[in-house]
């Protein structure tokens, strides 16, 4: 007879090992199987089950021999490992981009880390009207008694913290809002671009229901694409990046859009 107490031990100790794996993956961007194995101290046949369990919970990417939570034209980091990077970058962008918001506005925030940033910043800039579809904004401000706060639910993504799908959308269409914030993966000077159509979907409707519309992204994500266009940089009222940007791209965006430099050392101040 099986012992639960052994069996629920082990599955824990299961568990602990996976999200051990994903710390080390989401450190290190790119990983080899036989390093995992020898950190977690256990079979190279054991470290294989956990990954293909943690690649399908979208947590990172397998390839012949190693694994990876960097992204790629089809593949979207998990929302642990874009926490990590670029976040002076993100800061700054966030600061420029909280100008762009006034007390008593109606604002819809996407689940971008970028996004995320300036959400933060948000509770100063009370009374609001804040909708969004992600869970760690919905915690920022949560309890502040002069933000009116509406979740957008749909079907819940582990991969991005947020809700997506059908429902979202459907959510989504029936509001109107003073100013959708937003971040993507990927642009170039003419063109957005996201690795998940549900996703893009999400996003085209959040920019749909804007009376005026922001994107906001650092450096990281420009002059690159990703698998699925979301809307061309015209659709966007206001552009706004880091100074990591480059002078040519910065100029082809300016024909498009109103462009939004943040210098980045604002943010460390």
């Amino acid at each position: 007879m099986t012992n639960p107490a052994a069996s629920a031990g082990s599955a824990r100790s299961q568990e602990n090992r996976r999200q051990l794996i994903a710390e080390h993956v989401v450190e290190h961007g790119t990983v080899t199987v036989s390093w995992l194995a020898e950190v977690t101290g256990v079979s190279v046949m054991t470290v294989h089950r956990d990954l293909d369990a943690l690649a399908g919970r979208g947590v990172l990417r397998r390839f012949r021999g190693g694994v990876s939570a960097l992204p790629t034209s089809v593949f979207e980091s998990n929302l642990d490992y874009r926490l990590g990077v670029h976040v002076p970058e993100k800061e700054a962008v966030a600061l420029a981009a909280a100008e762009l918001v006034e007390p008593g506005m109606s604002v819809m925030l996407d689940d971008s880390t970028s996004v995320l940033a300036l959400a933060r910043l948000l509770p100063a800039k009370a009374p609001l009207t804040v909708l969004t579809n992600a869970r760690r904004v919905l915690e920022v401000f949560a309890g502040c008694e002069e933000i009116r706060l509406i979740a957008l639910g749909g079907e819940y993504s582990l991969t991005h913290d947020s809700f997506l799908g059908v429902p979202c959308v459907e959510a989504i269409e029936s509001m109107s809002v003073d100013l959708v914030l937003v971040s993507t993966s990927a642009m170039n000077a003419r063109m957005t671009f996201h690795q998940e159509q549900d996703v893009v979907l999400v996003k085209r409707a959040m920019l749909g229901s804007g009376a005026r519309t922001a994107l906001l992204m650092d450096h990281s994500k420009v002059a690159r694409t990703a698998l699925h266009r979301l809307c061309p940089v015209a659709d966007f009222d206001h552009v706004v990046v880091d100074d990591g940007a480059g002078p040519e791209l910065l100029a082809e965006l300016r024909e498009h859009t109103d462009v939004r430099v943040a210098p980045a050392a604002r943010a460390k101040e």
